[in-house]
């Protein structure tokens, strides 16, 4: 297993909200992340120059969420478990949902959809660390159910990509960098969630 902290000096922290409707905030997640193998593959195209020739197309620009985070994952994973399909985000959302392509392993791509991270949600906040927040918002991901069961299911793992470090057009081809599984939230109207993920390089 790679250790990205020692080989790279990358580690990261996750903060999850809810954030009511009166403004009130409860803190219902509060730990490190996974920085994955994704990482690595991404730098290694820019630092070899043998991915996309734009810069924008190695920003973590996007994310998803998911309702299989599993504990006791390594960097060796390469997807979410369980990440949601386009209309799981909800139409009613703030969210800008991306479907694009996925890089699993080198020779499999997987059809997938992600929430677009806004600029203004991308903070330099010292010399070497970026928070990204991500907000599912009141009308994201509620309700969420198994399609073939019908019981509800519930949100458990996040990640984070690296936008599309091979410089595929078109689609983009998008791959993991940080993960992290947490305690089973079933997201409703009632509430925003609020992903304050730092990551220090």
């Amino acid at each position: 297993m790679r250790n990205f902290k020692d080989e790279f000096g990358i580690t990261g922290h996750l903060t999850i909200l809810k954030r009511y409707k009166d403004g009130e905030e409860e803190v219902v997640f509060d730990d490190h992340n996974i920085i994955v193998s994704g990482m690595g593959v991404g730098l290694s195209y820019l630092f070899t120059a043998s991915g996309s020739t734009n810069v924008l197309d190695y920003q973590i620009d996007r994310f998803q969420l998911g309702v299989s985070g599993i504990a006791g994952v390594t960097s060796a994973i390469n997807q979410l478990s369980g990440g949601l399909g386009l209309a799981e985000y909800g139409t009613g959302s703030n969210l800008f949902i991306e479907e694009a392509t996925q890089i699993v392993d080198a020779v499999d791509f997987t059809p997938s959809a992600f929430a677009l991270i806004p600029a203004n949600k991308i903070t330099r906040i010292g010399d070497t660390s970026v928070r990204y927040t991500l907000v599912a918002d009141e009308e994201a991901c509620n309700d969420l159910e198994n399609g073939i069961t019908g019981e509800d299911t519930y949100l458990s793992e996040v990640g984070l990509f690296m936008k599309n470090p091979r410089g595929d057009s078109p689609p983009n081809a998008s791959i993991l960098v940080a993960y992290r599984n947490f305690s089973i939230i079933r997201k409703t109207s009632d509430f925003s969630l609020i992903f304050r993920w730092t990551l220090n390089f």
